[in-house]
């Protein structure tokens, strides 16, 4: 609890700088369709961007987990049709009910954000958009670096379980093939890289997911050799070989569970890697020299926005493609 109450802290501290920031946003700087500043001038005298930032607040003042739910929610959303908030729509086959999509959300949060928009500027601010700005406040309240988002994009009308499924790839996968992946979505080695390692910095991870490095690895009946001891140890008494319904942080450096920072680099370096790919980046030939510069240095406090920013680019819908859903969970 101390450590939740010193993180709160800091972000509240932190809050009146991001509302300066918000104040900044820069207009007429476009990338693509995409633009800071886009919506200035378009909801009255209302700072969408700062409504977005009181909600999400709140929500993270309630409860500092929301930072991993955003984060993954953004990574969910974009890795299927881009970024288009398809993975918001309902429905019985819809990208939500996706095995992969299983624990993503807070829906709750972002249908906070699009009532209270919806009430001061109808018709205005797309759901796709409200994602992006509500995971890059709380990134910035869980100790990462403020970074300005391009927004513009409009709202998707199709979602698939089955793209879902297809196109997220599994906790199994390996180093080179999730390079293969991002590489399709635009995104290079640095960016994989610097994507997990973001999200898993935040995350928690359910003891079924590492149930077979600790008991079973590759159909033995021993441990992972490459995890630390320590670590082991700790995984093994809240996930014991009988099973359980429990969650382990990704980042296993005590006192860095809910902040946006290196420590999930380092610990990895050390054998302290939750999911196989966790560890293997840290070990791989294509991935080790990154992993190794991130720990070491400080370049993830500016790297890891740079990233976020990309992967918010990824097949996104402008102009008239789309819609500006009323309500985020059904189209139009």
């Amino acid at each position: 609890m101390a450590r939740t109450r010193a993180i709160r802290t800091s972000s509240s501290s932190n809050a009146a700088l991001a509302v300066a920031l918000l104040l900044m946003t820069l207009v007429g700087q476009s990338y693509g369709q995409l633009q800071l500043g886009f919506y200035i001038g378009k909801c009255g005298k209302n700072n969408v961007e700062k409504v977005i930032f009181d909600i999400v607040k709140q929500a993270f003042d309630r409860d500092n987990r929301v930072v991993a739910s955003l984060l993954r929610l953004q990574f969910h959303d974009c890795f299927v049709r881009g970024c288009d908030a398809s993975v918001l729509l309902d429905g019985r086959g819809s990208e939500k009910v996706a095995s992969g999509n299983i624990g993503v959300g807070p829906y709750d949060l972002i249908d906070a954000c699009k009532d209270s928009l919806e009430q001061i500027c109808p018709g205005v601010v797309s759901c796709a958009d409200i994602i992006v700005i509500a995971t890059r406040v709380a990134v910035f309240l869980a100790g990462g670096r403020w970074y300005r988002v391009e927004v513009g994009r409009r709202d998707g009308v199709i979602s698939l379980a089955s793209e879902a499924e297809a196109n997220l790839p599994a906790s199994t996968i390996s180093v080179p093939n999730a390079i293969d992946v991002f590489r399709r979505r635009g995104l290079n080695t640095q960016d994989f890289v610097l994507l997990l390692g973001g999200g898993h910095t935040v995350g928690r991870i359910h003891c079924s997911f590492v149930m077979e490095r600790l008991y079973i690895f590759q159909r033995s009946r021993g441990s992972d050799p490459t995890m630390n001891p320590t670590t082991f140890s700790s995984l093994s008494t809240t996930c014991p070989r009988s099973g359980s319904n429990n969650f382990v942080f990704a980042d296993q450096t005590r006192g860095s569970e809910f902040k946006v920072d290196k420590a999930f680099y380092q610990a990895i370096r050390q054998g302290k890697g939750v999911l196989p790919i966790d560890q293997e980046i840290a070990r791989h030939p294509r991935t080790a020299g990154i992993v190794r510069r991130l720990s070491m240095t400080g370049d993830f406090t500016f790297e890891f926005p740079r990233a976020m920013v990309k992967l918010g680019r990824v097949g996104v819908l402008t102009g008239k493609q789309g819609q500006i859903r009323s309500n985020c969970r059904r189209f139009n």
